[in-house]
This record gives C-alpha cells, sequence and structure tokens, in this order.
C-alpha cells in the first residue's frame, strides 16, 4: 500500500505545482501600469485645493487641455523614484499639458514644500482642501496617476511610477485618435 501512495501524491504535487505556474503565467505583469477604473471613460471628479504657493487650483478650470492628476507622498520611495520623470514630462508639455499632484497623507506641508525645493517641480501641488479626492479617484496604491483628456474625461489610470516618454506616448495615442 505505501508503494502505492507514493505515485498519488508525487502527481497531486505536479497538479498543484503546474496550477501555480499557470496562475502565476495568467496574472498581469508587474510591468503593466495601466488599470482598469470605473472612472476611465467618464468625467474626472472635482479636484480642488490649496497649493504649495497658496493658490486655488480647479481641475474644472484647465478644460481643453491634457491633465495628469498625480497622488503622491514625500515618504513614498516609488513617489521619490518617479519625480524626476514628471520634471521631465513637465517641462517637455509647456502648455499643452497640466500636471498637478496631490500630497497623500503628508501632514506636514513644510516637508513637501522642502521636497519640491530640493527635487524641482514648477506645477500646482494640493496640500490642503481635497482631502476626499484619494477617495474619489479611488487611489489604491502610491504613486497613481490619471490622464484626463482636454473634454475633462479620465483616459488612463496609472498604477505605479511613469516616465515622461511614457505621458507624452499616452497622450500621442489619443491625440492621433481624435
Amino acid at each position: 500500500m505505501k508503494g502505492r501512495r507514493a505515485p498519488i501524491i508525487a502527481g497531486i504535487v505536479g497538479i498543484a505545482v503546474l496550477a501555480l505556474v499557470a496562475l502565476f503565467a495568467l496574472a498581469p505583469s508587474s510591468d503593466e501600469k495601466a488599470d482598469s477604473s470605473p472612472l476611465i471613460g467618464n468625467v474626472a471628479p472635482a479636484l480642488e485645493g490649496t497649493t504649495l504657493t497658496g493658490d486655488e487650483f480647479d481641475i474644472d478650470e484647465h478644460r481643453g487641455q491634457w491633465v495628469v492628476v498625480n497622488f503622491f507622498a514625500t515618504w513614498c520611495p516609488p513617489c521619490v523614484q518617479e519625480h524626476p520623470e514628471l520634471v521631465e514630462f513637465a517641462e517637455r508639455s509647456g502648455d499643452s499639458a497640466q500636471l498637478v499632484s496631490v500630497a497623500f497623507d503628508d501632514t506636514e506641508v513644510d516637508k513637501v514644500q522642502e521636497f519640491f525645493a530640493e527635487n524641482g517641480g514648477e506645477w500646482p501641488v494640493i496640500t490642503a482642501g481635497a482631502d476626499g479626492a484619494s477617495l474619489d479617484y479611488g487611489v489604491k496604491k502610491l504613486p497613481e496617476s490619471f490622464l484626463v483628456d482636454p473634454s475633462g474625461e479620465v483616459v488612463v489610470k496609472i498604477n505605479g511610477g511613469v516616465t515622461a516618454d511614457q505621458l507624452d506616448a499616452m497622450i500621442a495615442e489619443r491625440t492621433e485618435g481624435s
């Protein structure tokens, strides 16, 4: 009886291993940045707040241009890694696109100011007044960005860090299709 159990157990283990391999093979790659979101295809949720400079930001005032809404935190290593790419994107895009960052769970505005002073970036950074924005946008893990087209519709949700080239390509792809 003992001699007959070994092949059965080996078969069960083999099937389990194959099932795990199949599961991992079919799972989305961590390189896949774009994500599905109930926001895609809908008008972007309201996004209003006070920026680092004390100005008021309202996403609705940017209709007619592309807007990249970036949720970040100064304590988030992937956000720090992504930041130079956002600086490059903002510099390259000029007036054709508006980048706005939303400080997520960064309660000390001084740290956010220090971060931008040290790392660059001349775009609006909302630090107050947008408390429900992360819920409205369904933010799960930082960094997350949303690409909003000139009509105000969310067209892409990006999980994790994004590069300037990726943002340019996403905009170009959607602009050519218009």
